[in-house]
């Protein structure tokens, strides 16, 4: 059946996801949509120093909102908030330097914001895709620390913050590699069979598609949303896929192409109208399986990722006070 999966999503792909894709879809955009004013309005990024992440901290500064950038690297960090601020002569950007595949690092980071700032958007963008299976110094599988670990973490332990106030949101950048991925709990962190980076990476994001739905239904009054960016060309896709984007880079979205859905998401009332917990493309609700493809999986596997992933989580969580 997977080979099944594969040739469909591929197809659906060639059609949906590249740049043509998108021209197609944005013929239906209603431009007003992102017109607004985000003056006292909170946001804060992951990995927002460099594609999507970067390309959406830069529009929603462009609106006038407060950014929080999460980065890795301080370096790189500091020239991409150079860059937010000259262009967009927005000045309430902060910088956060927090690795997202460090748990502990994350849980730290969370409880300092909430005593020091509001926040009214998360949007977890930050991702990975390691090709070979690395382990993080805490012994945990690379791709699944950052990609649905790390994303688990930073939202459970922002949405006390979230809860406080109006139009509160959270959207996280999935991928439609997902569509190929059946939620599997067994094997979490990929220790059985051949690790292939790729379908790792797919089933995180099948991991974050169920989060989100599971956040929606326990939190009412936060609207969750969970989206495909398209194949975007981004310095992520280069690294992580050099034989696709060698084949591919002359139809691949840009950044802002990609980062466009995010931003609705994020900014829009337009996209709180949709129920919450649904998959974005292209500012539209979309299916989350493709059709024959088996990869619906039982209500017990969806609560049972919640369980092990609180279970995990509160491992890395200090005790110490402050």
């Amino acid at each position: 059946m997977s080979w099944y999966r594969s040739a469909v999503w591929f197809v659906k792909g060639l059609r949906e996801y590249g740049r043509s894709g998108y021209e197609s879809a944005s013929k239906n955009f209603n431009p007003a949509d992102l017109e607004v004013n985000l003056a006292g309005r909170s946001f804060l990024v992951t990995g927002a120093n460099s594609g999507i992440g970067k390309a959406t901290a830069k529009e929603i500064a462009r609106r006038g909102g407060t950014v929080h950038l999460i980065c890795r690297n301080k370096e790189r960090a500091e020239m991409a908030k150079g860059e937010i601020e000259t262009e967009t002569g927005n000045q309430n950007i902060f910088l956060h330097i927090v690795d997202m595949s460090n748990p502990k690092e994350i849980w730290n980071f969370a409880e300092k914001f909430k005593k020091e700032h509001k926040l009214n958007v998360l949007i977890n963008n930050a991702g990975c895709m390691v090709n070979n299976r690395e382990l993080t110094e805490d012994g945990l599988e690379k791709n699944f620390a950052t990609n649905t670990l790390g994303t688990y973490i930073l939202t459970t332990a922002l949405l006390p913050l979230l809860e406080k106030e109006v139009d509160a949101r959270v959207i996280t950048v999935s991928s439609g590699g997902m569509l190929v991925q059946k939620l599997n709990i067994s094997d979490l962190q990929s220790g059985n069979g051949t690790f292939d980076g790729t379908m790792v990476y797919a089933q995180n994001k099948r991991q974050q598609v169920v989060l989100t739905e599971q956040w929606a239904k326990a939190h009412r009054n936060i609207h969750f949303s969970v989206m495909h960016p398209g194949w975007a060309d981004t310095p992520a896709v280069r690294s992580s896929m050099p034989n696709f984007y060698q084949k591919m880079k002359d139809s691949l979205r840009t950044e802002v192409q990609g980062a466009d859905t995010v931003v609705w998401l994020a900014v829009s009332s337009e996209a709180t109208k949709s129920p919450s917990g649904l998959f974005f493309q292209d500012r539209q609700p979309v299916p989350k399986h493709l059709p024959l493809a088996s990869t619906h999986s039982p209500p017990q596997d969806e609560e049972k990722l919640m369980e092990l992933l609180e279970e995990l989580s509160q491992r890395f969580k200090s005790t110490s006070p402050g």
